[in-house]
């Protein structure tokens, strides 16, 4: 039986977004579905190389949902670490999040990574999503959005 080695660590930086909306004043977001349709989650993706993290929210938001949205507000980070068994791997991952109001595009538009995307009410949204993470940034969310909402009225 041979020893295997240990694996590789490495960082991993990410971005994304909570691109909202107001229906009949209710708030919605849009979620996507990935992995044959199991997992509900929040657009996001690896920071590319000469990218900063605004922009690189801004495409994986655009690119994983078909929606264009406009930065309103920081949702900060969270991190976590996952396995790649095939490149015995373990990265230490921190994604950024910002909150986005739409202004353009269609939930069709999305890229192929993607199953399907759709408007859910924040508390809905909140119910969906399979990581903890995504319900702590989700959250943070409603919070700004709700405070919004009644400094509106």
């Amino acid at each position: 039986m041979g020893l295997s080695r240990p694996p590789t660590i490495k960082r991993q930086t990410s971005s994304g977004g909570v691109i909202f909306r107001e229906n009949n004043r209710v708030i919605e977001v849009a979620l996507i579905s990935v992995k044959n349709g199991s997992i509900w989650t929040l657009p996001k993706g690896v920071v590319e190389r000469n990218e900063d993290i605004i922009k690189t929210a801004l495409r994986e938001v655009k690119e994983e949902t078909g929606l264009e949205g406009e930065i309103v507000a920081e949702l900060g980070s969270i991190s976590y670490w996952y396995y790649m068994k095939d490149e015995n791997t373990k990265y230490h991952k921190t994604v950024y999040y910002y909150l986005m109001e739409y202004r353009s595009g269609s939930t069709e538009e999305h890229d192929r990574e993607v199953e399907e995307v759709k408007w859910y009410p924040i508390e809905e949204a909140l119910k969906r999503v399979k990581y903890k993470g995504d319900r702590v940034v989700l959250k943070r969310a409603r919070e700004i959005l709700l405070s919004q909402q009644k400094r509106d009225e």
